[in-house]
């Protein structure tokens, strides 16, 4: 059987090694030039959402689902997402991606947002909200794959370059770094930045992730904290992971308004990550060259799509195909004139 090795071990990769595992693949060897879960995965939102603006991605995460929602508490909290939208315009959006979504048999449903304890939604003309949706603590799914995997038989090493491994088959799950592994993948890496507010007393257990359609302002609850997040109004095309300050204070006022009871929560914590993003906001998923594999330029949902990911990369790399249809994302595109950029890249 093939040494299949997998450069990163961040969600996908842990995700692909796990699937690989389970499959009996017995010579699987998960690396990291760093260590488990130590560069996007462990910098990320930690939302799971199946409401996006394109089919593809919709799909992705609709497979991805069940798998959370059978991992459960601590590691999943199934609180839902609510998109609010405050102009006449952005109802009109939100509902045409709801219907979207719905087509696709995502459950999403128009919701009276004031029903959310706590939440300003004065100036809200309407919402619409997905319950199956919800928030998780990438580090430590990603740990808890790992851990599955190991016991299934896969080799992990920390702190090497998988190209220094021997191998018959390299994945490249490396995320914003996967470029250097393979030059010709067009990923570049932008930066984004959280912050944790709190602590905020009273915060609902099913407070869902919030999200302002026409902002891009979200937040989620991490126990007793806020966690915040949102577009940048330029983007940082930079492998640098700093923190602008200005932003944060932004989102504190935008806070403030949206959610009043954490008004005054101080700054609790403040990092930046890197996201891996494509031309098109797509990942590119397959083979890249000869004996070489890709599984990266996610564009920000790598986490929340690495069940589905993980499973039909599986397939492919052990019986020449998989179930779910990979046809979109292969790096091929990238040479004709078809283009479904994903606009919900939050």
């Amino acid at each position: 059987m093939a040494r299949i090795v997998i450069a990163g071990a961040g969600a996908i990769g842990a995700s692909i090694a796990y699937r690989l595992a389970s499959r009996g693949a017995g010579d699987v060897i998960l690396t990291d030039r760093a260590q488990i879960a130590s560069g996007a995965t462990g910098k990320a939102m930690g939302g799971v959402r199946q409401q996006f603006s394109t089919a593809a991605e919709v799909r992705l995460a609709r497979e991805s689902i069940g798998f959370f929602e059978q991992l459960g508490p601590p590691f999943f909290q199934q609180v839902g997402y609510v998109f609010l939208a405050t102009t006449e315009q952005a109802v009109s959006e939100i509902e045409a991606r709801a219907e979207l979504q719905r087509g696709l048999g995502v459950p999403v449903e128009s919701v009276d947002a004031s029903g959310i304890d706590g939440l300003n939604t004065e100036d809200v003309l309407g919402a619409v909200a997905c319950w199956e949706d919800g928030v998780a603590e990438p580090a430590e799914v990603t740990r808890e794959l790992v851990g599955r995997a190991v016991e299934l038989g896969v080799e992990v090493h920390e702190h090497v370059d998988a190209r220094e491994v021997g191998h018959d088959v390299l994945v490249i799950a490396a995320g914003a770094h996967s470029p250097t592994l393979w030059p010709e993948l067009p990923i570049r890496p932008l930066c984004r930045q959280l912050v944790d507010v709190g602590p905020v007393s009273g915060l609902p257990d099913d407070l869902p992730m919030v999200l302002e359609a026409e902002t891009g302002f979200h937040f989620r609850r991490r126990g007793d904290r806020l966690r915040l997040a949102m577009n940048e109004p330029s983007p940082r095309w930079t492998d640098r992971e700093k923190v602008d300050q200005d932003l944060v204070a932004d989102w504190q006022k935008r806070l403030a308004h949206r959610y009043p009871s954490a008004a005054d929560a101080p700054v609790d914590r403040a990092w930046a990550g890197l996201y891996d993003m494509t031309p098109d906001a797509h990942p590119i998923i397959g083979w890249v060259g000869d004996g070489v594999y890709a599984a990266c330029g996610f564009s920000g949902h790598g986490f929340m799509q690495s069940p589905a990911v993980g499973k039909a990369v599986a397939e492919e790399l052990l019986d020449g195909e998989s179930s779910f249809d990979l046809a979109p994302y292969r790096l091929e595109r990238f040479e004709g004139d078809e283009v479904f950029p994903e606009e919900l890249v939050l």
